[in-house]
C-alpha cells in the first residue's frame, strides 16, 4: 500500500539564538576602561603640564628676584658713589633724565605682575646698560681726577715759580731801591766855603758889614756848591734854616717860610727857600741876602742849608749888643 506523506505533528527543531550580551558587556567594559585610562592619562598629563608650569613660574620668579637684586645693587652702587664723590654726583645730575628713563623702564619690567622671560631678559639687558653707564661715569671721573691732579701739580709748580719770581723781584726791588737810594744820596749837593755877614744899609744905599745887632739890616749868605757827578743838571731847591739867639727858627710870611721833610729829623721849619740852577759836575757859587722883618737881637745866629732832606752846610754869625756910640 502506498503510503501518503503527511506533515509531522512535531515541528522541526530550530537553531538556538546567539547571546551577544557578553560581547556588548566586553565592549562597554573596554570602552569604560579606555575612558578611564584616557582620563587618568589626561589627568596625569595635565598634572605634568601644571608641574612644568610651576617649575617655569618658579624659575621666572627666581630670575625676577635675581634681576630685582641686581637692579637694587646697581642703585646702591650708584648712590654710594655719588654720595662720596661730588664730581660724580654733579656728572650724574647732568644725566638725570637719561638715568631716570632707564631706571623707570627697569622698574616697570621687574615690578610687572606677569613678567615673562622676555621681560626679564630685557630688564637684565637694561640693568647691564645701567651698570655700563655707572662704569663709564667712573672712568670719566678718574679722567677728570687725573686732569685735576695734573692741574693741581701745575698750579703748585706755578705757585712755586711765582714765589721764586716774587722773591727775585723783591730782591731786585730791594737792590734797585738800595741802588736808587745810593744814587739819591749821592746826588745830594755839598756846600763849602760857607760865609755869613751881617750887612748895614746906609740911607744912601751904601752897604757895610757890621757886627752889632742894632745896625744889622740883613744877612748876606754865600757858599760854594761842590762838583757832583751824580746830581743831574737843573734847578735845585735849597732850604735855609736860620735860628735866632733864643734857639727859635726865624719864620716870617715875608720870607715865604714854611716846613719841609728832613731825612733825619722829620718835619722841620725853614726860613727861606732858594732855587739854584745847578750844572752837573761843576762848582757853583751861591750868594743871597736874607732880611727879616723883626729887629736882629744880640747873640749867635745859626744858618743851616738843606738839600734833598740832608743838611749840606752851616755856619754861625755873632751880633754884639752895640754901645751908645757904636
Amino acid at each position: 500500500m502506498s503510503s501518503t506523506n503527511f506533515p509531522s505533528a512535531t515541528p522541526p527543531a530550530q537553531e538556538p539564538k546567539k547571546d551577544n550580551r557578553g560581547l556588548i558587556y566586553g565592549v562597554l567594559i573596554a570602552a569604560l576602561l579606555g575612558t578611564w585610562g584616557y582620563i587618568i592619562y589626561d589627568k596625569s598629563r595635565t598634572k605634568e603640564v601644571i608641574q612644568q608650569k610651576d617649575v617655569q613660574y618658579a624659575a621666572l620668579d627666581s630670575s625676577k628676584n635675581m634681576i630685582t637684586k641686581e637692579y637694587e645693587d646697581a642703585l646702591l652702587r650708584l648712590d654710594a658713589m655719588t654720595s662720596s664723590n661730588t664730581r660724580l654726583d654733579s656728572l650724574v645730575k647732568s644725566k638725570d633724565q637719561e638715568l631716570e628713563n632707564l631706571k623707570g623702564r627697569i622698574k616697570g619690567l621687574v615690578n610687572k605682575q606677569n613678567a615673562t622671560a622676555a621681560d626679564l631678559k630685557e630688564a637684565r639687558s637694561l640693568i647691564s646698560e645701567l651698570n655700563g653707564k655707572i662704569d663709564g661715569y667712573l672712568v670719566e671721573i678718574q679722567r677728570l681726577q687725573a686732569e685735576n691732579q695734573q692741574l693741581t701739580q701745575d698750579k703748585q709748580t706755578l705757585t712755586t715759580q711765582k714765589a721764586e719770581l716774587e722773591t727775585n723781584l723783591a730782591t731786585t726791588t730791594t737792590e734797585k731801591k738800595a741802588a736808587e737810594e745810593k744814587v739819591d744820596i749821592g746826588s745830594t749837593l755839598h756846600a763849602s766855603n760857607f760865609k755869613i755877614n751881617a750887612v748895614n744899609v746906609k740911607g744912601s744905599g751904601k752897604e757895610k758889614n757890621t757886627s752889632t745887632a742894632k745896625r744889622a739890616d740883613k744877612f748876606r749868605i754865600s757858599f760854594d756848591l761842590d762838583e757832583n757827578l751824580i746830581a743831574p743838571s737843573g734847578n735845585k731847591d735849597l732850604y735855609i734854616v736860620v735860628t735866632d739867639p733864643a734857639g727859635k727858627v726865624v719864620s716870617e710870611q715875608g720870607l715865604n717860610s714854611g716846613s719841609f721833610t728832613t731825612r733825619k729829623d722829620g718835619e722841620k721849619q725853614f726860613t727861606n727857600k732858594v732855587s739854584v740852577d745847578y750844572e752837573q759836575g761843576a762848582k757853583k757859587n751861591v750868594s743871597f741876602d736874607l732880611q727879616q722883618g723883626d729887629k736882629y737881637q744880640p747873640g749867635n745866629y745859626k744858618v743851616e742849608v738843606y738839600h734833598n732832606g740832608f743838611k749840606i752846610g752851616e755856619n754861625t754869625v755873632s751880633l754884639k749888643k752895640g754901645g751908645l756910640f757904636s
